[in-house]
This record gives structure tokens, C-alpha cells and sequence, in this order.
């Protein structure tokens, strides 16, 4: 069975109504990066950064799949299929993805402080919430200047795929945006993005096909064009 990497982000969950991680003027949802996504913030005013991610998480419950998610999840009944997303949504599992790597980390857990692994958290997090060691429980969530775990893992996948869709991404985050370049010279990659710029580690592919289109319009297309490609 051939293997389909699918490298998504933020702008594949655009359309089910959930905010781009940076929006304009370095803003996210009206915070500044440096206030929300950082170990420095937390340190500095966990509650703030707590409350952050406590409205996104509930954002994040509130929506639904959209046909983007759906037609990735439904790219298994026919490949094998790596998802990895820079998305910390859970909206590709919710759309029918089974295999799913999460390289900045996942609203829905948390995970103690002083390390440890994730758990499962719907609600909200607050001071208080202790994991059994009683030690304080933080969002499940790659902050900048953090190590991205799951990035080996990728790079792994990645280097075996037939064929990659880039789809809600411009790579321009790295070590996310670095991928691309541990595919196989032969795999054809599908570039879906509506406004598509000239990020030198696609443009360097041998076979590449850019689709101008947004998430949904553009899935739809990738996957007739896989069946020709594969």
C-alpha cells in the first residue's frame, strides 16, 4: 500500500472556524506570542496563559471537522496515511484520520510541569490542578524555544512517503518547515494553498503541483491528482 504524508497547518482548520496560531501584527487572538506561548510566559503568569488556552480549548469543542479533515481521513481507505500537523487541534482525528503526529501538542491534554507523559483534559485548567505526584499540570503544548518531541518521528515517516500533500501550511515554522526536505527526490508533493509563495524547499521539488485553492477545494483535488500520481 502506498504511503500519502500529509504536512498540514493552521489554515486547514481555518474553514471549521478556529483562528491561525499567528494572525496579523504578531498577534494571536489578540495576545501577544511572547505573553501565551512561551515557558518564560508561563513562569511568569501561568493564570493568563492557562486562561489563554482554557478559551481555545473550548473554541476548539465547539467546532467541527470540515470536508479538508474529511477527505484526509478518508485518503486510508485507499493509502497508508501519515498525518503530521503542526495544529494543536484535534479536528483531523475528529474527521477520520487514525495516524496522526502532533508536532506542537494537543489542546485536549495536559501534562505535569516537571515532565511526564500527557493526559486526556476537556475542561479547564487552573492553579490547583495537580497531577498523582501533586505536581502542577501545564497545557500539553510545544511553546517557543521548547524541544518538538515528535520531530524524529516525522523526519522517519516523512523519508518513507510516496507522495506528500502540503495542505493549511506555507512552512515557514521550523523545524516543521524542514520535513519537506526528508521525502524521497522521486515523491511527487501536492502544495495546496490559495496564495502559495516561494518557499525554497518546495520549489527546489522535482515533482511538485500547486494547487491554488483553499483546504477543502484543494483536498478534492489532490485526491483525483493522487490517483494519477500513484
Amino acid at each position: 500500500m502506498k504511503h500519502v504524508v500529509v504536512l498540514s497547518g493552521a489554515g486547514i482548520s481555518a474553514e471549521s472556524g478556529l483562528k491561525t496560531f499567528r494572525d496579523a501584527n504578531g498577534l494571536w487572538e489578540e495576545h501577544r506570542v511572547e505573553d501565551v506561548a512561551t515557558p518564560e510566559a508561563f513562569a511568569r503568569d501561568p493564570e493568563l496563559v492557562m486562561r489563554f488556552y482554557n478559551l481555545r480549548r473550548a473554541q476548539l469543542l465547539s467546532a467541527t471537522p470540515n470536508d479538508g479533515h474529511r477527505l484526509i481521513g478518508e485518503l486510508e481507505r485507499t493509502y497508508r496515511v501519515t498525518v503530521i500537523t503542526q495544529n494543536v487541534d484535534d479536528l483531523h482525528e475528529r474527521g477520520g484520520s487514525t495516524n496522526v503526529i502532533h508536532l506542537h501538542g494537543e489542546l485536549t491534554k495536559v501534562r505535569p510541569v516537571s515532565g511526564g507523559s500527557p493526559r486526556a483534559w476537556n475542561g479547564d485548567l487552573a492553579i490547583g490542578d495537580l497531577d498523582k505526584r501533586g505536581v502542577q499540570l501545564r497545557p500539553h503544548i510545544v511553546w517557543f524555544g521548547e524541544q518538538v518531541p515528535m520531530i524524529e518521528h516525522a523526519a522517519r515517516e516523512t523519508a518513507t512517503a510516496d507522495a506528500v500533500i502540503v495542505v493549511g501550511s506555507s512552512l515557514q515554522v521550523y523545524p516543521a518547515a524542514g520535513l519537506i526536505e526528508l521525502a524521497p527526490a522521486d515523491a511527487p508533493v501536492i502544495y495546496i494553498d490559495p496564495a502559495p509563495d516561494g518557499n525554497y524547499e518546495l520549489r527546489s521539488r522535482k515533482h511538485l503541483h500547486i494547487l491554488e485553492m483553499g483546504g477543502s477545494a484543494g483536498m478534492r483535488e489532490a485526491t483525483r491528482l493522487l490517483r494519477e500520481l500513484l
